[in-house]
């Protein structure tokens, strides 16, 4: 034990003043530093395996948070893309060929006749909003049709087209005044009683003449689509097609002919 004393006491005052042993202890660290790093490596796994871990977790379930987020985000473009079409439509309703001085309101459709043969729509506007049977309906093609029945809160609108609906009109280029009725088909009306001596040509523009009381004067109505004159008939069998398109209504315009509204 005396000699082990000495002896670590010789070797520990030879390295700190003599710095004896700076070679040895480079050799020896250089062979312990394998060890070392070997023993080290199992708590380093373990370290890399728990962060990689909570990452990979963490990642996930940003993931799955973003894809959320971006099916919300979706659902929200496609809800602006209808709001902004609507939008076109309520402008393209509220700018169309309507007098300023005529009263007006913006009704929207509810329903529409299953009916092949009954052309009807129901819209969301009554007696309550000063509905009456009669009324002319518009959008911001022209004509659509009349007010059949009125209830509290809803209206059936009678169609240009429906077979049993008929309306005076005059051509827009001439002012030759004609009558106009449906045919059951949604894209054709015809006009009855032309001699065929009248001036009446495809393509032109056939508007409300005012007569009849129900229809202000000058709304468009529908164009002339085909004429067949038959000289063996009395009169010229001519086809129009309405400049509403009938089958794609969604909001439309209840107007007041004989209300004024004062600008």
């Amino acid at each position: 034990m005396l000699i082990a004393l000495v002896l670590s006491s010789v070797f520990i005052y030879c390295d700190h003043k003599l710095a004896s042993f700076e070679i040895a202890r480079g050799y020896l660290q250089s062979m312990v530093s394998p060890l070392q790093y070997l023993a080290n490596t199992p708590l380093k796994f373990l370290d890399f395996a728990s962060e990689n871990l909570v990452s990979r977790k963490q990642l996930m379930a940003e993931n799955q948070k973003y894809q959320q987020q971006e099916l919300l985000f979706k659902e929200k473009l496609l809800q602006l893309d209808i709001l902004e079409q609507e939008n076109e439509r309520l402008r393209a309703l509220l700018s169309s060929p309507v007098q300023a001085e005529h009263k007006k309101m913006v009704a929207e459709i509810l329903a529409v006749d299953s009916d092949p043969y009954s052309h009807q729509i129901l819209i969301n506007l009554g007696t309550k909003e000063g509905i009456y049977e009669g009324q002319p309906v518009i959008d911001e093609n022209g004509v659509v049709g009349q007010i059949l029945h009125v209830g509290a809160n809803s209206s059936r609108v009678l169609l240009l087209t429906d077979i049993s609906h008929s309306i005076p009109l005059r051509i827009h280029r001439n002012g030759v005044r004609v009558i106009a009725k449906g045919t059951g088909s949604q894209t054709t009306m015809e006009i009855n009683y032309l001699p065929h001596s009248s001036d009446i040509k495809e393509g032109d523009l056939l508007v409300t003449s005012g007569l009849g009381g129900t229809f202000p004067e000058g709304y468009p109505v529908a164009r002339v689509t085909n004429i067949a004159e038959n000289t063996d008939r009395a009169f010229a069998r001519v086809k129009i097609t309405p400049e509403v398109q009938l089958d794609r209504l969604r909001y439309l315009l209840v107007i007041w002919p004989d209300a004024v509204v004062k600008q």
